[in-house]
């Protein structure tokens, strides 16, 4: 049965190698079959949360930003993948920022089940992505029929297109993609 999937690419750099990872995750949901959107957040208006909580009874943010139709797509996908380059051993600003704005999803319903990571970092230790990996599942905890289904570490590649020197890797984006 094919699945709505979603992919969010949080890198702002061109060629980045987390966004090439994310290209292999989506090109294996396409060969499987899958209604895939790709999204990056670059060029995207997306403010902070304003802590207001008028989400929480209206399910709709106050602020009119692109996260208005970003959440929509967030609530709408049966899987979610996530892709961030790793900067001080964390997920970068702008996906945080991103997970933060998709508080209004918290107290109404969703279809999402699956959700997936997929890091690189210029530190040649897996551990790099640990704290990231950790900042996600602090988020999926929020949606209890939400889980962890899976996670590609890309550790040791910096500049562009440097992961295209590990197709291990970007086997694993693919297989992801593949296996929903």
């Amino acid at each position: 049965m094919s699945k709505k999937v979603l992919i969010i690419s949080s890198s702002f750099r061109l060629q980045s190698n987390s966004d090439i990872l994310a290209h292999e995750a989506q090109r294996g949901a396409l060969d499987a079959g899958n209604d895939v959107e790709f999204v990056n957040l670059k060029g995207k208006n997306i403010n902070p949360c304003l802590g207001c909580m008028a989400c929480q009874k209206t399910l709709r943010c106050v602020q009119n930003d692109d996260m208005s139709k970003l959440i929509s797509k967030v609530r709408n996908a049966d899987v979610l993948i996530f892709a961030t380059p790793i900067y001080f051993y964390e997920m970068c600003g702008q996906l945080k920022m991103f997970l933060d704005r998709c508080y209004p999803l918290y107290p109404g319903d969703y279809n999402f089940r699956d959700v997936y990571i997929i890091t690189t970092s210029r530190a040649a230790a897996t551990h790099t992505s640990d704290t990231a990996t950790m900042g996600l599942l602090g988020w999926i905890t929020c949606f209890e029929k939400a889980n962890l289904a899976g996670m590609v570490i890309g550790a040791g590649v910096n500049n562009p297109n440097e992961i295209m020197e590990h197709p291990d890797l970007l086997q694993q984006a693919y297989e992801i993609g593949q296996n929903l």
